[in-house]
C-alpha cells in the first residue's frame, strides 16, 4: 500500500456560524517527531450546537480533487481517548450538514489510521460518494458534550 501526502492547509469550523456554544481552535505543534495539527476545545450541544472541526479544502479554492486513482485516506493520530469523526465532502454536495463518515479513537499514543474510502457512510444525503469530486476533508469532534484534544499528522491519500 502506497501513499500520496497530502499538505492540508486546515482551519477551524464550530457550530458558532450556527449559534452553538462549542469553543476551539487549532495550533501547529510537533509531538514525538511529528509536525502535526492539534484540534482543542470543549463541544457543547447548547443551543442546538454539537461540533467544532478542523478542516481542508484538498483541491483549492473549492474546486474538486480526483482522488479517483485511490482506495482511501491514512494519518497518524493521538489524543486524549475519545472518538472523533472524519468527514468528506465532495462537489456533489450542496448543504453544509451534508457529508460521509466514518469514526476513529484518538488513543494516548500514536497510530496510524487507515480509512478505505468504503467505509464512509452518507450522512444526511443520498448522493453516492464519488471520489473524483472530492473536495474537503475533516476531523470532528461532535455529537456529545466533551472536551477535544486530538492532533493529526501524515495525512495521505492510499493506493
Amino acid at each position: 500500500m502506497t501513499c500520496q501526502n497530502m499538505s492540508p492547509e486546515w482551519t477551524f469550523l464550530a457550530d458558532t456560524v450556527m449559534g452553538g456554544r462549542s469553543e476551539g481552535r487549532i495550533d501547529a505543534v510537533t509531538d514525538g517527531g511529528n509536525l502535526a495539527t492539534r484540534l482543542t476545545g470543549r463541544v457543547s450541544l447548547e443551543n442546538n450546537g454539537g461540533f467544532i472541526q478542523m478542516a481542508s479544502d484538498l483541491g483549492g479554492g473549492g474546486r474538486p480533487f480526483d482522488a479517483s486513482g485511490f482506495t482511501g485516506v491514512a494519518f497518524d493520530a493521538r489524543g486524549n481517548g475519545e472518538s472523533y469523526q472524519v468527514g468528506l465532502r465532495t462537489t456533489d454536495l450542496t448543504r453544509p450538514w451534508q457529508s460521509y463518515r466514518t469514526s476513529f479513537d484518538a488513543r494516548k499514543e500514536w497510530q496510524r489510521i487507515n480509512l478505505p474510502f468504503d467505509v464512509f457512510e452518507p450522512n444526511r444525503t443520498e448522493a453516492p460518494f464519488n471520489p473524483a469530486r472530492l473536495r474537503r476533508i475533516g476531523i470532528l469532534a461532535i455529537g456529545r458534550e466533551f472536551d477535544a484534544d486530538v492532533m493529526i499528522a501524515n495525512l495521505c491519500l492510499l493506493r
